[in-house]
C-alpha cells in the first residue's frame, strides 16, 4: 500500500482522500484512491470509462458522501496514473479484456484492507459498466448495482459494423493493433473537441471542468482506442449480450441523446434484469452524471435512493 498522488487540485473531491499504488496479479501498476466519511454506512465501488482517472469522480464522491456513503475507484491498466500498455502514452490499449477483471480484484482487496464500511456497491460507468456486468457475473460480493451508460455495445452504423470487426481482427493478425482506430487520435476529447456537438454533455462548466483537469495535469490525458482495444471491446459486448443479468438490484441510467454506447443493447439488458429499472434521463447525453444541475441531480437522488434502499 504505497502512496500514490492524488491531484486534490482538480478533484473537487470531499477532504481527506487518499490514494495508493497497488500491483495486479500479473505485474500492472496501478493506482486506486479512496474517500471516507465519518459516519459511512457503506461503500460505493466506482468503476470509471475508457481514458478517466480517479480524479473526474471527485464530485462523485461528495455525492455520495451525503447518503453516508464511502466510495473507492480506480485507474484501469492503460489510462490516468496507472501503467500505460504501448509507447505511446495516449493510445488507449488493452491485450484481453479479462484483464480489467485483474484490475476489479485489486480494487476488492483494497475495500477489504482498508475495511471501507458494507454493504458494497457496485457503479459503472461506460466501459466500468461492460467490466461491472462481467465482475456480477464473476460473483462480486456487492448488495446492489448500478450503471451509467454501460458499453454493452458500441454505437456505430450498420455499415461500419463489419469493417470494425473486419479492420480490428486483421489488425491483430499483422500485428497492427496498436495503431489507433480509425477516426481517433492521441488527442484528449474535452480538450481537442469543442463543447458545441460534443457526446459527453450539456453542461459546458462541467465540460471544461474535465479539459482543465488534462491541461493542469497531462499525464492524466489518453487518446483514442488502438484497433485491439475495439476488437476486444466488441468480442466482450457480444459475451456479455448472451449472458443472463444477475440476481441483485440494479438501476442503470441513460441519457436519450446517447451517442457513443448502444442504447439498444442496453434497454434489452434491462427488459430481462428481473430486480432492474432503466432511469432515461431526458436530453442526457453520455454522462448523466456530469449533465446539466437539474439532470445530475435526478440522477444522483436516484443512485442514493437505490444504494440506501434497505436501510
Amino acid at each position: 500500500m504505497e502512496p500514490a498522488p492524488l491531484f486534490d487540485d482538480v478533484a473537487d473531491a470531499p477532504a481527506g482522500g487518499m490514494a495508493e499504488w497497488r500491483q495486479a496479479a500479473d505485474g500492472q501498476r496501478l493506482r486506486l484512491a479512496h474517500w471516507r466519511p465519518e459516519d459511512a454506512r457503506g461503500t460505493v465501488l466506482m468503476l470509471p470509462g475508457r481514458t478517466e482517472y480517479v480524479e473526474k469522480y471527485g464530485p462523485t464522491a461528495t455525492e455520495f458522501a451525503k447518503a453516508d456513503l464511502a466510495m473507492i475507484a480506480i485507474d484501469w491498466r492503460g489510462q490516468g496514473l496507472s501503467d500505460r500498455m504501448l509507447d505511446d502514452p495516449m493510445g488507449g490499449h488493452v491485450m484481453h479484456f479479462a484483464d480489467f477483471q485483474q484490475d476489479f480484484d485489486v480494487m476488492l482487496q483494497a475495500a477489504a484492507d482498508h475495511d471501507l464500511p458494507k454493504p458494497w456497491y457496485l457503479l459503472g460507468h461506460s466501459m466500468g459498466g461492460a467490466i461491472g456486468l462481467r465482475a456480477l457475473n464473476r460473483g462480486a460480493p456487492v448488495a446492489r448495482a448500478a450503471f451509467s451508460s454501460p458499453m454493452w455495445g458500441i454505437q456505430m452504423s450498420a455499415s461500419l459494423r463489419p469493417m470494425a470487426w473486419g479492420l480490428s481482427w486483421v489488425a491483430r493478425r499483422v500485428r497492427m493493433d496498436h495503431t489507433y482506430a480509425p477516426g481517433t487520435s492521441g488527442a484528449s476529447y474535452p480538450n481537442a473537441t469543442p463543447f458545441d456537438g460534443n457526446m459527453l454533455t450539456c453542461d459546458r462548466d462541467q465540460y471544461d471542468w474535465m479539459a482543465r483537469q488534462v491541461e493542469k495535469h497531462p499525464e492524466l490525458g489518453l487518446g483514442g482506442p488502438s484497433l485491439r482495444w475495439l476488437n476486444e471491446a466488441l468480442v466482450e459486448c457480444r459475451a456479455l449480450a448472451a449472458l443472463a443479468s444477475p440476481d441483485i438490484p440494479c438501476l442503470t441510467v441513460l441519457g436519450s441523446e446517447e451517442m457513443i454506447v448502444d442504447p439498444a443493447r442496453i434497454r434489452s439488458r434491462m427488459d430481462r434484469w428481473p430486480s432492474g429499472r432503466l432511469m432515461m434521463v431526458e436530453g442526457g447525453r453520455h454522462e448523466c452524471m456530469m449533465e446539466t444541475p437539474e439532470r445530475r441531480d435526478a440522477v444522483f437522488d436516484a443512485l442514493r435512493a437505490h444504494f440506501t434502499a434497505e436501510r
